[in-house]
């Protein structure tokens, strides 16, 4: 299942997403995930910028309470112990291969730059890098695709994710 095509972003969307940044946006072709209250969360982003720079980010988290939440995760070690729970189970390993090829194949629908083939985003698929890009993914494709994104908006009680956890035997990643 793909994503692509993405809520077209409105003159609305564009200005709420450059305030949220402080920049504006670049590339932006739709809207891949809002807030409960409609505003913009993540960003469907062109595999290569109107500058010309080729940019792997499909799912780019922009809603500020999100990236902020997200940056507490990582600096508390979420994405060490996320790598590591990625290292001893099989399944999750598994889960998070299949998520890494469905990003790739979301963003192929709006190009495929040789400076980033086969390279999708957050470290996938075999270790834990950024999680707002992981959990830009989940937001855009929803849970249980990506198990990692799924695990880092849980642990922030994100609405449709708060009841995620990691499987039985394993130890909490928050």
């Amino acid at each position: 299942m793909t994503r692509p095509p993405f809520t077209a972003p409105t003159e609305a969307d564009l200005a709420a997403v450059q305030e949220q940044l402080g920049r504006p946006p670049r590339g932006v072709l739709g809207i891949a995930a809002r807030m409960p209250d409609g505003s913009p969360a993540v960003v469907a982003t062109e595999p290569r910028l109107p500058d010309g720079t080729p940019f792997p980010t499909l799912y780019y988290m922009t809603h500020p309470l999100l990236t902020a939440a997200m940056s507490r995760l990582e600096a508390d070690g979420f994405m060490v112990r996320a790598t590591a729970l990625l290292q001893r189970n099989a399944a999750i390993a598994a889960q998070y291969a299949a998520a890494h090829q469905q990003y790739l194949e979301d963003r192929a629908h709006f190009g495929d730059p040789e400076e980033i083939h086969g390279i999708s985003a957050g470290g996938m698929p075999t270790r834990v890098k950024c999680l707002h890009a992981l959990a830009g993914h989940s937001l855009a494709a929803g849970p249980g695709l990506n198990p990692i994104g799924d695990l880092a908006l849980a642990a922030i009680g994100h609405p449709g994710f708060a009841d995620i956890t990691v499987p039985e035997g394993e130890e909490p990643l928050a």
